[in-house]
């Protein structure tokens, strides 16, 4: 059995007998929906009551019995009607609407066993039997069909398996993501917090230890950016209602935006920087000679997210990208979307991340522009990729509403993957904002326009970062690179001198002289994680030197603050 193309079957078998095992266990309760996710599955429940953490070892228990009896999974077909009588007569209102929606005058019915029957297409495993491993793992509300007019439900998630072996890795896998969870490593460095009841959901505020960690990022990200020959703008937080027409946002966004009056005009709060880039490479006139125009900006932008699904720095209202915008001539497409993919890998190794997922995603059904242009862009990606020899997946119609994209995804220490650079090919938007050169005839011509981000968004690129490294950043990227600790008070002027002289180095450095003692010193150094600790007492200052301690990898001994220093720096340079 070929597992890879089969989990998903399982997953949905096994969400048929979640819903089994509640129905058994709660005969009131009202099933609607319970797809096979990734990594998972999920069922939606109408229940008065909500489930508690008994109710799902209760629930484990009734899937045990059901999974031990290897309950064949039948298909049959019923008339519309007909299904539409079976499933009022069973109470199932849910059930019942979904069939009123669907348009097919036959509806598919799956049965597991003789036992329980569901309203669903499949497909689904043989039998029961072959779930061999699975695990509730959590209870959350959801609205039925994703409206927030509609009842709130109760979803229960879960996971599936076809042996043990494989549920415990994952288990193991959940337990470590866990530790490494960015919000509670976020609150143990104090690097950001969100004042929800205060300033509001998704907004992030960054302290002191995080705003270090984001200039340290945002610094090498202008860097990176400069000498690959962007150029640097800067366009307003808000522009008119009018623009956002222009563009498409307002027919095609419209629900992800927050719109004000100003003297009795529309305006908006920008969820997207381009219309400010196209606005500045509009203000001259262009020729042929000044292609590729590469404009960057670290923009903050805002769109208008759910409260149920913001989570920490990966999922906001508020963030920032560190958004390009490329206009070129078509001669140029192919070889400025090679350099982008090159400039992607480049950084992601300097951050540490060298195993990268590419997704080449098509036109979708809401879509503006010509379908000429369109077949144009998605050829001049794939023909990028092919030529680079990059292995991709197609995503089928999950393109941007103005263009076909490159995704680019990345994986952490333990294997998750992670959504960071984006390479959108765009036709549609420079024609809506007649945007032109002068051509080598000294005709008008229309440029195309490459929206791309490298690391996506600061805000989740910085989550992925924590728990990618658990919160022990790279010497490079460490708020605080050095902690200074005076064993006694009379040492702090030594101490001092050091932390001067490190300082001019460029070097981050930290001294910690509280009236505690040496050991909870270094301790909370540790906890804090910070690469090296130098502990200064009477023979370090003899001998000149300092005694070396690195997080996490035990001590070093005593060395000249110079030497000391030039490790530092190599390590900083090598980016490890």
């Amino acid at each position: 059995m070929d597992y890879s193309r089969d989990i998903d079957k399982l997953r949905h078998t096994c969400s048929h007998v979640l819903a089994q095992a509640v129905k058994e266990l709660w005969p009131d309760v009202k099933v609607t929906i319970g797809p096979a996710i990734e990594a998972g599955f999920y069922y939606d429940f109408d229940k008065k009551e909500p489930f508690a953490d008994e109710d799902l070892r209760k629930i484990e228990k009734a899937m045990a019995r059901i999974v031990n009896k290897n309950l064949p999974m039948k298909q049959s077909s019923m008339a519309r009607e007909e299904a539409i009588n079976l499933f009022s007569g069973m109470k199932e209102d849910y059930k019942v609407e979904l069939i009123e929606t669907l348009p097919d005058k036959e509806v598919s019915i799956f049965h597991t066993g003789d036992e329980f029957l569901d309203l669903c297409k499949g497909p689904h495993v043989a039998s029961t039997g072959l779930i061999r491993g699975f695990k509730l793992l959590s209870v959350a509300g959801a609205y039925w069909r994703g409206n927030e007019k509609n009842p709130m439900l109760q979803r229960i998630y879960g996971t599936a398996f076809f042996s043990q072996k494989e549920l415990d890795e994952y288990l193991n896998l959940l337990e470590e993501a866990a530790k490494r969870d960015h919000r509670k490593i976020a609150a143990q460095l104090d690097l950001f917090h969100i004042y929800q009841e205060t300033a509001g959901a998704g907004l992030i505020f960054y302290h002191p230890n995080g705003a270090m960690l984001r200039k340290i990022i945002e610094d090498y990200v202008r860097e990176q950016h400069l000498k690959r020959g962007y150029q640097m703008v800067y366009t307003p937080h808000m522009l008119k209602g009018k623009l956002w027409e222009v563009s498409g946002h307002a027919d095609h966004y419209k629900d992800n935006m927050y719109y004000f009056k100003v003297d009795a005009e529309d305006y908006a709060v920008k969820p997207m920087n381009c219309p400010g880039h196209m606005l500045i490479y509009k203000s001259q006139v262009r020729s042929y000679r000044d292609l590729p125009i590469r404009y960057f900006e670290l923009g903050t932008v805002y769109r208008q997210e759910k409260a149920g699904v913001l989570h920490g720095l990966l999922r906001v209202r508020g963030f920032t990208q560190d958004d390009a915008h490329i206009f070129l001539r078509p001669d140029q497409i192919k070889t400025e979307v090679m350099k982008v993919i090159d400039f992607v890998f480049a950084v992601m190794n300097d951050f540490g991340f060298r195993d990268l997922r590419i997704e080449l995603s098509t036109q979708p059904k809401d879509f503006i522009g010509a379908q000429e242009n369109w077949d144009k862009a998605t050829a001049a990606l794939k023909d990028a990729l092919d030529t680079k020899g990059l292995q991709y997946d197609i995503n089928e119609g999950d393109g941007a509403f103005y263009g076909p994209k490159i995704d680019i995804k990345l994986k952490d220490a333990i294997g998750r993957q992670w959504q960071c650079g984006t390479i959108q090919c765009d036709f549609a938007l420079p024609q809506r904002f007649d945007l032109n050169y002068i051509d080598e005839a000294g005709q008008q011509a229309r440029p195309i326009m490459v929206h791309r981000a490298i690391l996506g968004s600061l805000e989740r690129f910085i989550g992925t970062l924590i728990e990618h490294y658990a919160g022990n950043f790279p010497l490079w990227l460490a708020p605080h690179q050095v902690a200074l600790i005076p064993i006694k008070q009379e040492h702090a002027a030594f101490t001092a001198g050091i932390k001067e002289d490190l300082t001019k180095m460029g070097l981050r450095v930290v001294v910690d002289d509280r009236n505690e003692s040496l050991s909870k010193r270094i301790r909370e150094a540790s906890v804090k994680k910070i690469p090296y600790q130098l502990v200064i007492g009477d023979k370090e200052i003899q001998n000149q030197q300092v005694s070396v301690r690195i997080h996490g990898g035990g001590d070093l001994g005593s060395m000249s603050v110079e030497a000391l220093a030039g490790r530092l720096k190599q390590q900083i340079v090598d980016k490890k």
